[in-house]
């Protein structure tokens, strides 16, 4: 049964918004994402179909997910039908700091894995970026964004109203894994300690910012083992994963509120390290996968050859989860154990 809640999502489970921002090279609306979308569309999300904010929704009884802010944004009735159903203002390849993805070409693996840029384009074809152009939105202005929804709630409920109704809805926010690729990358002079405090005290000015615009519950969905993508993992001789990035995703975490963090490092390495018996224990039998596979070692592209099992593996391609990975995360996220989300589940959430 739906909740009569609203679902906000920030961070980077983008459901179209990259594909409003003029000239964005951080998109995915393009074949093969979306060969498993109904009519196999091609939507904006980096997936084979619907990502984690679909299923999630899914799950938690709504009959499909918030639709990206900046769709609304021109037709003031939309933004406001909307703004009390939920919004999801996600872009893909977004991160904390504001200049996370913004320099990026083809999402951030032409700038994080710069000899796969070579690889993909040669040196002279290597495509240059403009000093103002806007690949994605950043935390900070998806924040800036759902600012603008308080103030329309305000003036359709006023303010008491409007208040105790984002008291009760559900804030998920997905976010700092391409921050951590970004300074993985760069050859910046600060610190892995003084980065990872400013990535921590940004995001937690973040937070604050979201609650004093009224924002109360939190679901916030830590960094994943990052070096076991595939983007890292095809270049170790084993095929195993990049510990220094691992162990950058593990020293990152949020505190301090009322919030479901979800343990997404170590429910995704369970999954990698033993597939079968992690996926029975937790997974309904009709979206199990095997996800046994690693063959995701290219950019998704339509002059690619796609994998006739692609359903069976863990990644869609470099970095991002295929859509029954989503779909089991989906419901460790809603009903999960303690291991795996504290102190809180999402159902414990929505009804706290």
């Amino acid at each position: 049964m739906q909740t009569n809640q609203q679902l906000l999502y920030w961070g980077l489970a983008d459901v179209g918004t990259n594909n409003f921002i003029p000239g964005s090279q951080a998109r995915a609306n393009f074949p093969y994402n979306g060969i498993d979308f109904p009519q196999s569309r091609p939507t904006g999300r980096f997936s084979n179909g619907f990502n984690s904010a679909d299923v999630l929704a899914k799950v938690m009884g709504y009959k499909k997910s918030s639709p990206p802010f900046l769709s609304l944004v021109n037709s003031s009735s939309c933004l406001t039908n909307n703004s009390i159903k939920g919004i999801n203002f996600a872009s893909g390849e977004a991160g904390i700091l504001d200049i996370t993805g913004q320099s990026i070409l083809r999402a951030s693996l032409l700038s994080y894995c710069p000899q796969l840029t070579l690889m993909k384009f040669g040196k002279e074809n290597t495509p240059s970026s403009s000093k103002n152009q806007k690949n994605v939105i950043s935390l900070a202005v998806q924040i800036l964004q759902f600012a603008r929804v308080q103030n329309d709630l305000m003036g359709t409920m006023g303010q008491a109203a409007m208040k105790k109704f984002l008291f009760k809805s559900l804030f998920f926010i997905s976010i700092g894994s391409n921050d951590i690729f970004a300074y993985y990358y760069s050859n910046s002079s600060l610190s892995k300690q003084d980065f990872m405090s400013n990535l921590v005290l940004t995001y937690e000015n973040h937070l604050k910012d979201l609650l004093n615009l009224g924002a109360r519950k939190f679901g916030i969905i830590s960094v994943p083992p990052i070096g076991c993508c595939p983007s890292h993992r095809i270049y170790t001789a084993t095929g195993g994963c990049l510990e220094e990035l691992n162990d950058q995703a593990r020293a990152f975490h949020a505190t301090g509120m009322k919030y479901s963090l979800r343990n997404t490092f170590e429910m995704t390495l369970s999954v990698i390290e033993d597939p079968l018996s992690f996926t029975k224990q937790f997974a309904p039998r009709e979206i199990f996968h095997s996800f046994i596979h690693f063959n995701a070692e290219s950019i998704c592209d339509p002059k690619e050859n796609l994998c006739l099992n692609h359903k069976d593996h863990l990644f869609w391609d470099l970095f991002h989860p295929i859509q029954a990975a989503s779909e089991f995360a989906a419901i460790i996220l809603y009903g999960g154990p303690p291991r795996f989300i504290a102190p809180l589940n999402f159902f414990q959430l929505t009804n706290a």
